[in-house]
């Protein structure tokens, strides 16, 4: 009697369901034909249905990635994961088929949400980091192993063996061997090799080595001398012939990274010799030395343009003389600075009739500049290869001739850069929104021009910036706004060159708020342009624009190192 009351008072454990009962039954034999490499008697035992549990249905998808049935197990897996959509093996095991399917996009975007439920699975974590290594991208590679301490380097190579000293490259490098490579020491090593200058094209990869270790190979084309053969330097010395002028430099002197750029042109309209040296101070390729000559004697035109008196508009002459010197640094993988003084002397001839208010605008006499600029990058996303750069700059200066004082100008921009393949650069897009404003009066070589002009990087490729060959037919003033957009492609590439082509827009607006120059209000310039990539990074660039508001059309050519 006093059993019955206690089992009456205890309250009873209640029975497990017969069919989750079955499925514990059932996934414990499932686990033990696994164990035992038992595939086929798995499929036969799960068969493909919406009732099983959703580790009956992680079996199966395991059973048929094993028997090679990628479709099957892909079904199988799906099932389970919209079962149980916080599991992290479904995902996993789902880029694993995704990655034998040959789908790497699929790989990877499963991978991320296995990440997502479990940032620390390394895994995973390892796993995305091999998929982006045999694309070809090491930066985002680096990404995801620094997530679980990796990769570890062994060594560090060279091919071919660059012939810029030993100690100067060490010394651009971040990272050294046995050590883990990290993003940040990466992305610093390449900034500080391209404020060496001497290369224009260069490339990371890793080398698998054993016990998850790799060997860091740095491949790069190097400017020496004047080229690396006759061909190449005698190309690049007239790259510039057709517009009458040649490009004397030298490059990688006494193997330092010292180098000598200059330019003659004896184009009768515009006159202009430029000659500058640069040198990693203290032979540190974190800092550059920079210093330059620069002189001109040019005419202008500028009667499409100017509101003043009509008088000199056509035959109006400039000589310029002008010497400064410039300090970069490469701060770290996300920004860097420079600063500089520039002093010049500069005179206007055939300026008679000019009114007491446009006067200052022909000023003769000398001027002193100081400069600062910032480079920031806003953005840099290794997995979408998408990089976006503030840059901003100010300057202050004096013009030391009356009525002028006291000036500044000041520039913003964001710079993207675009490649949307996940591997390679097959295609590439580019963009930048520029803006800029010069307070204070300064003479008419220092305002700002819209236009096609070979001493002007303000490009709306619909305009021509010179008439007769005579600068000063683009819209000029102290105040502008440009986006320039381009998108291109390879349409053929072999070992001597590469030929790109594509679609551009540019769009801007210039005011002068003194009211010397005509406002056109805003600019639109579509047009195409093809590239040439030779070798050495030498550019040839043809470009055909049309001026929506006049219907102008605009057909350049320029050749860029």
């Amino acid at each position: 009697m006093i059993a019955f009351f206690l089992l009456f008072l205890c309250p009873a454990v209640p029975a497990q369901p017969p069919q989750q009962q079955a499925d514990s039954d059932r996934i414990l034999i499932v686990k033990r034909l696994y164990d035992e490499k038992r595939w086929e008697e798995i499929v036969r035992l799960v068969p493909a249905t919406s009732n099983d549990s959703a580790e009956l249905d992680f079996y199966r998808g395991l059973a048929l990635a094993r028997l090679q049935r990628w479709a099957e197990a892909q079904a199988a897996l799906e099932a389970g994961r919209l079962k149980e959509s916080r599991d992290k093996r479904f995902p996993i095991e789902l880029a694993g088929v995704s990655y034998q399917r040959k789908e790497f996009s699929r790989a990877k975007a499963f991978l991320k949400q296995a990440l997502r439920l479990d940032p620390e699975d390394a895994y995973a974590s390892n796993f995305l980091a091999s998929l982006y290594l045999l694309e070809g991208n090491v930066e985002a590679a680096v990404q995801y192993w620094n997530r679980i301490g990796r990769p570890e380097i062994t060594e560090i190579r060279s091919d071919p063996e660059p012939r810029a000293r030993a100690a100067l490259l060490d010394r651009a490098f971040s990272f050294s061997p046995l050590s883990v490579l990290r993003l940040a020491d990466l992305r610093t090593t390449q900034a500080r090799l391209e404020n060496l200058w001497i290369f224009p094209r260069y490339r990371f990869e890793l080398l698998p080595e054993e016990e998850e270790s790799f060997t860091v190979l740095f491949r790069a084309t190097e400017r020496n001398g004047w080229g690396d053969s006759k061909l190449e330097g005698i190309f690049s010395l007239l790259r510039g012939l057709p517009y009458q002028t040649i490009d004397p430099e030298f490059y990688n002197l006494h193997r330092s990274a010292y180098n000598i750029v200059s330019l003659w042109r004896w184009d009768a309209q515009k006159r202009r010799l430029n000659a500058s040296f640069s040198a990693p101070l203290g032979q540190d390729p974190g800092w550059r030395l920079k210093f330059y000559l620069d002189g001109r004697n040019e005419n202008w035109d500028i009667s499409r343009n100017f509101q003043g008196s009509t008088s000199l508009l056509s035959g109006l002459k400039l000589l310029k003389s002008e010497a400064g010197a410039e300090i970069r640094s490469v701060a770290s993988d996300r920004w860097s600075w420079r600063t500089g003084v520039s002093f010049a002397y500069r005179e206007f001839r055939n300026t008679s009739g000019l009114s007491p208010r446009t006067a200052p605008l022909f000023s003769d006499g000398f001027s002193l500049q100081y400069q600062a600029g910032l480079n920031y990058r806003l953005l840099r996303n290794a997995e979408r290869r998408i990089t976006v750069h503030a840059l901003a700059s100010a300057g202050v200066g004096r013009m030391l001739a009356r009525p002028l004082g006291f000036f500044a100008p000041i520039q913003g921009s964001l710079v993207l850069q675009w490649f949307p393949l996940s591997r390679g650069d097959d295609y590439e897009m580019n963009s930048r929104f520029r803006t800029g404003r010069m307070f204070g009066q300064v003479p008419l070589d220092e305002l700002y021009a819209l236009g096609l002009e070979r001493d002007n990087d303000l490009w709306l490729r619909g305009h021509i910036g010179t008439q007769g060959g005579k600068k000063g037919s683009s819209p000029m003033g102290r105040e502008y706004v440009l986006w320039n957009w381009e998108a291109d492609k390879i349409v053929h590439q072999n070992g001597f060159l590469t030929v790109r082509l594509g679609p551009f827009v540019d769009i801007g607006r210039i005011t002068d708020p003194s009211g010397d120059f005509i406002s056109r209000g805003w600019l639109c310039d579509p047009g195409v342009q093809s590239k040439v990539i030779l070798f050495g990074g030498l550019r040839v660039i043809f470009s055909y624009g049309k001026d929506l508001r006049s219907g102008r059309n605009a057909f350049y050519i320029t050749a860029q190192r």
